[in-house]
């Protein structure tokens, strides 16, 4: 039976069976980083929630929305995990946004973000001490994340890349310690990792993938045989392979597709089918949410890891922190079928960036790792970390225009709703929905896709009998499934009359005050 490895089951001891000093840096030393990283994190928490900023993003909104519709629905249950957005996250939120206070602010979510970069400058720190025996690396490494402006804002907010961050550079440290032990230990503290990341966003697919890559080719370095690497190594990939099946499946019970690579957006980028154009857009991503400062120390630590895992079989474990680049494959795929341009892609990537540059400190000469990790610091802090004009921050007010000119529409509800059902499109107008809490409405107060037949019979046939009030987003991505079911059928809004519109959004009212409602009492 395979032993289970803990991060401290890998602290090598002497021959009196005492803890090195090496291996209490290797547990301490990240530990103490993580502490100053919470305590940070926190900071910034607070400070962007003073300026009115945490739920600026209207996806910030919208995670909210989709944690707290799995209990309080028309339709409450398992089948409200199923959307185009992976599970965990609203998961893990599901019954801290129960809470009015948590739902409204976002607080529990953002405390869930906090909390993730904080895993995530530990996994960093731990897997760079070990690796490389640098502290220098891992305080780098560190200071990298938490002093990046984008970074910081974005683990002020309820979004998922800080979860991301924190799942991807954990399945990497522990991946680590099955490769040096390897592959004999440590299987299931690793494939659950991987599966958390896999859970999370679908960035983490290509990253995840390539991190099992790598971890049979180090096993190969360490000199295991092939069929003994490749074995365990399936052993591995077995956790995500069967997490990716039983997501599959929900998605086609809970949606009736397999998997929804598509129809959530309009394609207008550009990059549309250009390849060079697509990866162009990545890297101005990076560049933009950091600098070049970044990229080229990254560039470099690279190939110090390439080349020191093939002159050294013990150093074989660093290739799996090349994993991290895998980031760019899904922004680049998006813009290549023509999603619109969204910096916020390119985080992951500068997450990537932190991480080799840290791992190429511990790699050089002791004497230059200080001077080396300062000169990087200073050079790629090219603004405050505290700044309500980070291009991050901008991108997340892309919805303040439209958040204003709905105010029309809120103001017509709040004088006129009387509590009744309000048919509105989640895949949308989630973000909406969130704005409505104003009035006190809740998820169960929307008929929405997560609604499943309910929500079909009244998309196909009309809202008349089924709802009082209709709201349709019609010039967001083209308009939402309840303005194109209008285009399509002139009689779909039939005993409905237009009350108020802004920001791109109609209400519809019924004109028969009393209908006889479908939905469930």
């Amino acid at each position: 039976m395979e032993k289970v490895a803990s991060p401290l089951s890998a602290i090598p001891t002497n021959a009196a069976g005492r803890t090195t000093p090496s291996a209490l840096r290797s547990t301490w030393v990240p530990l103490a980083i993580a502490a100053i990283a919470f305590l940070f994190g926190v900071y910034a928490a607070l400070y962007y929630s003073r300026l009115g900023l945490a739920l600026a993003h209207y996806d910030a909104r919208a995670h909210l929305v989709v944690a707290r519709r799995i209990l309080d629905s028309l339709t409450p249950g398992w089948q409200q995990i199923g959307a185009v957005w992976l599970p965990l996250p609203h998961v893990l939120n599901m019954l801290p946004v129960q809470v009015d206070a948590w739902y409204r602010s976002g607080a529990s979510a953002i405390a869930l973000s906090v909390t993730s970069m904080t895993v995530t400058t530990w996994a960093l720190a731990r897997f760079t001490v070990r690796t490389t025996g640098s502290v220098v690396g891992g305080v780098a490494g560190a200071a990298l994340l938490m002093l990046n402006p984008n970074l910081l804002y974005l683990q002020s907010t309820p979004m998922t890349e800080p979860l991301l961050l924190a799942t991807c550079l954990l399945a990497m440290a522990l991946t680590a310690d099955w490769v040096d032990a390897d592959g004999t230990a440590g299987t299931r503290a690793a494939g659950w990792a991987i599966v958390a990341a896999c859970m999370t966003r679908y960035e983490a697919w290509p990253v995840c993938g390539a991190l099992i890559a790598l971890a049979w080719l180090a096993l190969l370095r360490r000199g295991v045989p092939i069929g003994t690497s490749l074995r365990r190594t399936i052993r591995l990939a077995t956790y995500p392979a069967i997490a990716l099946v039983l997501f599959s499946a929900n998605s086609r019970w809970t949606t009736g597709a397999w998997f929804v690579p598509s129809g959530f957006f309009v394609p207008e980028n550009e990059a549309l089918g250009h390849a060079a154009l697509a990866f162009s857009q990545v890297r101005e991503s990076v560049v933009r949410l950091s600098g070049d400062a970044w990229l080229w120390p990254a560039y470099i630590a690279s190939l110090l890891v390439v080349v020191a895992a093939a002159r050294r079989r013990s150093h074989a474990v660093l290739l799996l922190v090349l994993a991290l680049a895998a980031a760019a494959v899904l922004p680049w795929y998006a813009f290549y079928q023509g999603h619109p341009l969204r910096i916020r892609y390119g985080l992951p990537l500068v997450a990537a960036c932190a991480a080799l540059t840290a791992t190429g400190i511990g790699l050089i000469w002791r004497p230059l790792r200080v001077p080396a990790a300062a000169a990087v610091i200073v050079w790629a802090l090219q603004s405050s970390p505290f700044t309500a004009h980070a291009p991050m921050i901008a991108e997340a007010q892309r919805d303040a225009t439209n958040k204003v000119g709905r105010g029309s529409v809120t103001n017509y509800l709040r004088d006129h709703w009387d509590g009744t059902t309000i048919m509105m499109s989640m895949g949308s107008l989630a973000h909406y929905m969130h704005d409505l809490t104003e009035l006190r409405a809740r998820v169960r107060d929307f008929l929405q896709e997560g609604n499943e037949q309910l929500w079909v019979h009244a998309a196909a046939q009309g809202p008349r009998g089924f709802v009082r009030w209709v709201v349709i987003e019609e010039r967001a991505e083209g308009g939402d499934a309840l303005f194109q079911a209008a285009q399509r059928d002139p009689h779909f809004l039939d005993g409905f009359v237009r009350v108020a519109e802004g920001g791109g959004v109609a209400l519809y009212r019924a004109t028969d005050p009393n209908p006889n409602s479908q939905l469930p009492k």
